[in-house]
């Protein structure tokens, strides 16, 4: 149905366009004009032409060698000479080397990207994927855990200094009543 509509639309505008080319000219048989048509006239009448002609012939012929010669590239092969060219590819000896032996590298490890490991990751990527999740969540969870523990860790660290400063206090006490009753501290 969407392929007819186009076509329709399409013949539509052709119509359009051929007469706004030709405007109401019909030719000979009272048939409104064709563009088509009338391109393809022209074609038979150059392509007759051009047949009858040696001078076309032979210019078609040599079409070839004229697209030769308008190609850029043309004017580097006849201005630089085989021994140059030589002498470019020797200068890119060794990063030609390494490019190969890299390219030999890939080649051995073909196979191994070719596996049955490789071809199963989609497989392996939804499992990846809640793994990943489930990571993230036991992360989450030992920072909460850490937290925890740094607090008891201070908690525990005030408690000794104060316990510490307690047992300080009451040496000092002790100590002061003993100079005062005349008993000799036991070292």
């Amino acid at each position: 149905m969407d392929k007819s509509l186009g076509t329709d639309d399409l013949e539509m505008r052709l119509r359009a366009l051929e007469s706004r080319i030709h405007g109401e000219r019909r030719n000979r048989s009272a048939k409104p004009v064709k563009c088509v048509e009338s391109l393809a006239r022209i074609q038979a009448g150059l392509s007759n032409t051009a047949n009858k002609r040696e001078r076309v012939k032979i210019l078609h012929k040599k079409i070839e060698d004229l697209l030769k010669y308008l190609d850029p590239q043309f004017t580097d092969h006849i201005t630089v000479p085989d021994a140059m060219k030589l002498e470019f590819i020797l200068a890119e000896e060794d990063f030609l080397l390494s490019q190969a032996s890299l390219l030999e590298q890939v080649n051995n490890l073909q196979p191994l990207l070719d596996s049955n490991y490789i071809r199963d990751v989609p497989e392996h990527a939804t499992k990846l994927q809640r793994l990943s999740q489930i990571h993230i969540k036991q992360q989450d969870q030992t920072e909460a855990q850490s937290q925890e523990v740094k607090k008891l860790f201070e908690e525990y660290n005030k408690m000794m200094f104060l316990l510490s400063k307690q047992f300080t206090q009451w040496d000092e006490t002790l100590r002061k009543l003993e100079e005062a009753k005349g008993i000799r501290p036991v070292e």
